[in-house]
């Protein structure tokens, strides 16, 4: 049986098509592959595939890999505004069109144009976030995880950092602050319960612990805790002052913030809860705040420090801000989207909060007319379709349990679960959600009804009928 086995040679001139598209490496590595998985099949004494198998099997698997290679993009039904798994959120225009000329063009990245010598990088983007957040200071790095590992290390490495157990939490991807403290080099000094933290609890791990550096307060991102709870507020965890011996003026405590998502417009004039603003972080005197440069903020991935000079300088100087720095697009996107906020266009222009904004009823307007287009493709696939009340998201670790109201697509069609494959499959991913055996397609999330019904209509991959 392996000596009846096709060569190399002979598989690949029946695919000269896909050698033409893929590259002859990417074609003879995966018919190598196919060929070394076989003989091991013989060998364990399964029988060899004929020649017309391992060319359909080699076929699938290479078109399947120029099929993902080639989805460029996908349509977000799911009402999730901020959709971790599918990139978070999506720039705004302008942002997009500095990314592109960063691409396209030299840029002064670290040149100073009034004084022709090496500039700081970053500099101008980091100012627009001192502009509205009122700071001292500003430093951009590559993620918001980033951002908290540089001022823990900067700030507390090798000494304690108080913090209470309510607020020693996991968010997205594993990221769990005692770990992080770990790797940064400080030592936790836990205080309080799991459900109650008090002032007094936090000034006497201060009195009783003499290397304490620091208090941080993490920002709960991704749940919400309710009931029989206390928590200390910022304002008054930075009141809190180091022991002295002499009767010298104590010096207040470092309190550093991690505060998630990084929101610079109020979420409650929109009925949702209040998040917390990097603002008011500043304001309630935190030393050292980081937040997110996408997520609620709606630019790229990114990690942002502000606060008072000095403590923002030492994280500048620390060795880890060299490799934590974010690159040239990541500021080119980012100073773009922070300009929205300086002139009050962000409503207007950044589509995280172009989607908070829209209106229920606008939505349902939206989703009768996509209706309405279908209803051929509905009919012939036997799909009954109806607008009904339905709610949105925020998602992406902001606003935990808050939901915007909207109006939602439902599909009601005989096997729903195969429905919503074959929307995956198009040559535009429509990914929506399935719930009570309907597939529902939510249009807050959704930039162009045009290109979703044109997906619909004249995507080849939808069978006639949803039939056992």
């Amino acid at each position: 049986m392996l000596r009846q086995l096709p060569s190399v040679h002979e598989l690949l001139s029946a695919m000269s098509d896909l050698e033409r598209s893929m590259g002859h490496q990417c074609v003879a590595d995966a018919v190598r592959q196919r060929l070394d998985e076989t003989r091991i099949l013989i060998r364990s004494g399964g029988q060899a595939p004929t020649r017309e198998v391992l060319l359909a099997d080699i076929r699938r698997s290479l078109e399947g890999t120029q099929a993902l290679a080639s989805n460029s993009h996908v349509i977000n039904a799911t009402g999730i505004i901020i959709h971790t798994n599918l990139g978070r959120v999506v720039l705004s225009k302008a942002a997009q069109h500095a990314m592109l000329q960063a691409a396209s063009a030299y840029q002064p990245l670290e040149f100073d144009l009034q004084t022709g010598q090496r500039g700081r990088r970053g500099a101008s983007t980091e100012q627009l976030i001192i502009d509205i957040t009122h700071a001292e200071d500003a430093l951009i790095v590559n993620n918001c995880a980033a951002a908290t590992v540089l001022m823990l290390s900067a700030v507390a490495h090798g000494k304690g950092v108080v913090i209470s157990r309510g607020e020693l939490v996991e968010i997205g991807g594993g990221f769990r602050i005692p770990e992080i403290m770990e790797q940064s080099g400080a030592r936790l000094i836990e205080v309080g319960t799991t459900n109650k933290t008090r002032l007094r609890d936090f000034q006497r791990a201060v009195e009783t612990h003499p290397d304490v550096a620091a208090i941080l307060r993490a920002h709960s991102s991704n749940f919400k805790m309710v009931g029989f709870t206390e928590s200390v507020p910022l304002n008054e965890l930075t009141t809190i002052s180091f022991p002295t011996s002499a009767g010298d003026a104590a010096g207040f405590v470092p309190v550093l913030h991690d505060l998630g998502s990084g929101a610079l417009l109020d979420t409650s004039a929109y009925g949702l809860s209040h998040e917390p603003m990097p603002q008011e972080s500043v304001a309630a005197g935190a030393v050292l705040t980081a937040f997110s440069g996408d997520k609620l903020l709606g630019g790229p991935q990114a990690g942002i420090i502000v606060g008072t000079r000095s403590y923002v300088e030492r994280c500048r100087r620390h060795p880890l801000a060299r490799a934590f720095r974010a690159d040239k697009f990541t500021l080119a996107a980012l100073g773009a989207t922070v300009a929205h906020y300086v002139r009050g266009e962000a409503e207007q222009e950044v589509p995280v909060w172009q989607m908070v904004s829209i209106t229920k009823p606008e939505i349902a307007q939206r989703a009768l007319a996509c209706i309405q287009r279908l209803q051929a493709w509905l009919q012939s696939r036997s799909i009954v379709a109806q607008v009904i009340d339905g709610d949105s998201a925020v998602g992406g670790g902001s606003l935990p349990g808050e939901t915007l109201p909207t109006a939602l697509i439902a599909l009601q069609a005989e096997h729903s679960t195969l429905l919503l494959q074959e929307l995956r499959n198009a040559s535009v991913p429509i990914i929506a959600r399935i719930q009570d055996s309907r597939v529902l397609l939510d249009l807050r999330t959704v930039f162009d009804d045009d290109e979703l019904i044109d997906t619909i209509l004249h995507n080849s991959y939808f069978p006639v009928v949803y039939s056992a």
